[in-house]
């Protein structure tokens, strides 16, 4: 595995309460997933024990994203609240299971601000 870009938890603050932790390892494995992950969206998935794994070709979109979500938010945002707030979309439904991630894309933006 590589080395862990950061932590987050649930309520995109890092302090977890109670809540599991998600880890972000950038790994280069591309869409392969081992067993016992499951996909968020395409270039994200997610252990049962709560690891995100994220394909390297979204680095470049997860930070543009942040950039994205700091104005409607007024709030400073990086790439793991990025993280955080795909993976709480997502399982609220509030994602398409088979989206492609855009910093253009002005729904998924608007999608991603209340996380």
């Amino acid at each position: 595995m590589g080395a862990p870009i950061g932590d987050v938890s649930r309520d995109g603050h890092g302090r977890g309460e109670g809540i599991a932790e998600v880890s972000v390892f950038a790994q280069g494995r591309g869409t392969t997933m081992t067993e016992g992950e499951q996909q968020v969206v395409p270039g994200i998935s997610i252990s049962s024990s709560g690891q995100a794994t994220v394909d390297p070709s979204l680095t470049d979109v997860l930070f543009d994203l942040a950039l994205k979500l700091e104005e409607p938010t007024n709030r400073p945002v990086d790439v793991q609240h990025v993280l955080a707030a795909i993976v709480l979309a997502a399982r609220n439904g509030e994602l398409d299971p088979d989206i492609k991630l855009s910093s253009d894309d002005h729904a998924l933006v608007a999608a991603l601000s209340p996380h």
